[in-house]
C-alpha cells in the first residue's frame, strides 16, 4: 500500500523546481510576518493594561513628584485593569469581526486581480496601521478609545487579504499529490509568526511596548516589498518549460487546471498562446460548493479556541501564575510548536488514509481531554510547557489542516466544472467564518474570566471541540476525490 504512494511521491518531488520552493518560501514569509504583529498585541496586553490605568501604578508607589495627579489624569483611559481587560478583549473582537468581513471581500479580490499585488498591499497597509497605533500613539501621548478601535478595524479588513492570496498561489503552485503534507508544513507559517512574534515582542520589551510594535511593523513592511518584487503567483509567469506529470489525481499542479491533462507528461512554454483564463465563480456559488458550508461551521467553532490561546495565553500565565510578562511570552511559544507538529503530521497521515476528517476527528477527540488537563496544570513551567505543546498539537494540528489543506481541496473540486478561480474565494469564506466565530469568542473570554474565572472559559473551549467532534463533516475532501476526466 505504501510503495505506490513512496514511488509518486518521489516523481512529484523530482518535478518541483526552484521557483516551487520561492513560492513556498515567500507565501511562507508573508504569514510569518503577519501573526508576528498579531502576536505583539496579544504578548505586551500587560504593559498596555498598565499603561491605559496609571493610577493603578500610582497605588502601587509611583513618585508623584515625578508623575503628576494632572499627567495621570490626561493619560488615563480607565479607571481599573479589569476594565482594561474587557476592553483590549473588545479590540480582539473587532480586530476579527472586521477580519472576517474583509476575508468575503479579498477572497472575491483575489480570484479577479493579481495575487501579487493585493498580497503586497495588504501586508504593508496593515504594518502601517500597526506602527500608528502602537508606536505612533505612544510617541505622542496620545490615547483616545475610538481612535484605537478604528484602527483596529481597518488593520483587520488590510490583513484579511492575506490569507485567501497565499493559499490561492499556494493552490497554483502545487497539487493534490502530497498536499495534506506539503499544506501541513506550510500552515505551520502562522505558529512560526507567533514564536518569532514573542521573542521580538519580549526581546524589546523592557524598553516599552511601543517598541515591540515598532519592530514587528518594520520588518512586515519589508517583507511586503520583497514580495512585491519576488513573488510568482502561477507556474504561467516563468519564461520556460513547465513539466506537468498526470496520474490518477496524484501529480503536482502546474497549471490552472487540474481536471484537464490527458497525458502522462505535457510541456508548455511561456510564448506560447495561453488559453483564456477561466472566469472566477460567483461568491454565492462558492458559498454553496459541497463541504464548504459544514467546513466553514466547523471551523468557526475550532478557530474560536484556537485564537484564544493565540490572544489570551501570555495574560492568562501572568495572571493564574504570577509569572513575569517576559517569561510568559516565551513559555506560549509551546503552543505554537505542537501546532507545527500537529499540522504536519495530521497532514501526512490524512494524505496516507485518503481521508482528512476521520483524522481531525480522533485529534479534536483526545484535545478534549488535553484541555482539562491543562486547566489543571501545576505552577511549574516545565509541565506547562509540556501540556501546552500536547493541546497546540491537538487544536493547532485540525485548525492548520482546515485552513489550509481543506480549503484548497475545495476550492479545487470537480463540482466548479470549468471554472477553476475559486480558491481565494472559498478560502475566504472558510476564513472568514472562522474568524466571525473567533471573534466572537474573544470578548466572550474576557467576560468569562472576569464574571466567573479561568476555570470556566476552559469549560467553554471544552464544549465548543465537543461540538466540532460532533459535528457530521464530510469525508469527500480528500486527495483522491477530484477524477481526471479526458
Amino acid at each position: 500500500h505504501f510503495l505506490p504512494l513512496l514511488i509518486q511521491t518521489h516523481i512529484m518531488w523530482s518535478l518541483y523546481t526552484y521557483h516551487h520552493l520561492l513560492a513556498f518560501l515567500l507565501t511562507f514569509l508573508s504569514y510569518v510576518l503577519l501573526h508576528a504583529s498579531r502576536k505583539t498585541f496579544s504578548n505586551v496586553k500587560v504593559s498596555i493594561s498598565a499603561q491605559w490605568t496609571p493610577s493603578a501604578l500610582q497605588q502601587n508607589g509611583s513618585n508623584s513628584s515625578l508623575s503628576p495627579g494632572e499627567t495621570w489624569e490626561e493619560n488615563q483611559l480607565f479607571a481599573d485593569v479589569e476594565e482594561a481587560t474587557l476592553f483590549l478583549g473588545a479590540l480582539d473582537s473587532i480586530f476579527l469581526f472586521s477580519y472576517a468581513v474583509g476575508l468575503y471581500i479579498s477572497g472575491v479580490i483575489g480570484d479577479r486581480f493579481n495575487l501579487r499585488y493585493v498580497l503586497s498591499f495588504g501586508l504593508c497597509g496593515s504594518a502601517v496601521t500597526e506602527f500608528v497605533f502602537g508606536t505612533l500613539t505612544e510617541w505622542l501621548h496620545f490615547y483616545n478609545v475610538y481612535f484605537y478601535c478604528i484602527l483596529w478595524v481597518i488593520n483587520g479588513l488590510l490583513q484579511s487579504t492575506v490569507w485567501p492570496c497565499v493559499v490561492a498561489i499556494m493552490g497554483n503552485w502545487f497539487g493534490k499529490s502530497g498536499r495534506g503534507f506539503i499544506f501541513g508544513l506550510w500552515s505551520a507559517c502562522a505558529s512560526v509568526g507567533n514564536i518569532l512574534g514573542a521573542f521580538l515582542a519580549s526581546s524589546v520589551l523592557k524598553y516599552g511596548y511601543e517598541y515591540a510594535f515598532l519592530v514587528t511593523s518594520v520588518v512586515q513592511f519589508a517583507g511586503g516589498v520583497v514580495v512585491f518584487f519576488g513573488l510568482l503567483t502561477s507556474p504561467k509567469e516563468i519564461g520556460e518549460f513547465i513539466f506537468v506529470q498526470d496520474s490518477d489525481s496524484q501529480h503536482p499542479l502546474m497549471n490552472d487546471d487540474e481536471d484537464a491533462l490527458c497525458d502522462d507528461y505535457s510541456i508548455q512554454q511561456r510564448d506560447e498562446e495561453l488559453e483564456p483564463q477561466p472566469k472566477a465563480i460567483g461568491f454565492l456559488q462558492a458559498f454553496c460548493l459541497p463541504g464548504v458550508i459544514p467546513y466553514s461551521l466547523a471551523y468557526a467553532c475550532l478557530k474560536l479556541v484556537n485564537y484564544s490561546f493565540f490572544f489570551w495565553l501570555p495574560f492568562y500565565l501572568c495572571n493564574n501564575f504570577g509569572w513575569k510578562e517576559v517569561q510568559a511570552d516565551r513559555l506560549s511559544v509551546w503552543y505554537d510548536v505542537g501546532g507545527i507538529v500537529g499540522g504536519t503530521v495530521q497532514g501526512l497521515i490524512s494524505d496516507v488514509l485518503g481521508k482528512r476528517a476521520p483524522v481531525l476527528a480522533i485529534s479534536l477527540l483526545l484535545a478534549m481531554g488535553a484541555l482539562v488537563g491543562y486547566s489543571h496544570s501545576p505552577n511549574n513551567q516545565l509541565v506547562n510547557g509540556a501540556l501546552l505543546a500536547t493541546t497546540g498539537f491537538l487544536i493547532g494540528g485540525p485548525s492548520n489542516i482546515i485552513s489550509s489543506a481543506i480549503s484548497a481541496d475545495l476550492g479545487r473540486q470537480g463540482a466548479l466544472q470549468n471554472s477553476q478561480q475559486a480558491l481565494a474565494t472559498v478560502t475566504g469564506i472558510v476564513d472568514g467564518t472562522g474568524s466571525i466565530g473567533a471573534a466572537g469568542g474573544q470578548y466572550l473570554v474576557s467576560l468569562i474570566e472576569s464574571k466567573l474565572g479561568w476555570m470556566c472559559v476552559f469549560y467553554f473551549f471544552i464544549i465548543m471541540v465537543g461540538c466540532l467532534f460532533l459535528a457530521p463533516l464530510p469525508h469527500f475532501v480528500t486527495p483522491n476525490y477530484i477524477k481526471k476526466t479526458c
